[in-house]
């Protein structure tokens, strides 16, 4: 499994897994040829610094992604935290490790940018995912709230 940065031509497939559940399915919009908006969040994501679209690839195609940003912070005496959002398997591949991977390559790079943590949401309806995180050792230690915008 090779661990990369994404390119511009995985936006398709990225999409399309982020698209793959029920709750995907809710806000994703996965038409060829995308929408403009998936284009500009790339270019956003890889103009800055403190962000990386990662990508897992097995067997020259793409089998998961996660987007990492790094987030300057005042707290634990002006130490960066990490974020981790925008995960996806592909569902033909789960359970085979990739995620696993995906997660250490990203909390490696967080420890190598000097971040204090790493944190993560993910939706109550996602219990397999919950289940994941715990046994990557991320615990339930605060509670998290969201306001959408439209």
């Amino acid at each position: 499994m090779l661990i990369r940065d994404a390119a511009i031509a995985d936006l398709p497939e990225i999409v399309r897994m982020l698209a793959d559940d029920p709750l995907g399915q809710q806000r994703e919009h996965y038409t060829l040829p995308l929408p403009q908006c998936y284009q500009d969040a790339f270019m956003a994501i890889q103009n800055s610094p403190d962000n990386r679209l990662l990508v897992a690839e097995v067997e020259q195609a793409l089998a998961g992604v996660l987007q990492l940003t790094i987030i300057p912070s005042m707290t634990y005496q002006g130490r960066s935290r990490a974020l981790i959002e925008g995960v996806r398997v592909a569902a033909a591949l789960r359970g085979q490790g990739i995620g696993r991977q995906l997660f250490a390559w990203a909390i490696e790079h967080a420890r190598e940018r000097g971040c204090r943590l790493v944190q993560l949401s993910t939706d109550k309806q996602r219990p397999r995912a919950l289940r994941f995180y715990a046994s990557l050792g991320f615990v339930h230690s605060h509670a998290g709230l969201k306001l959408h915008l439209q």
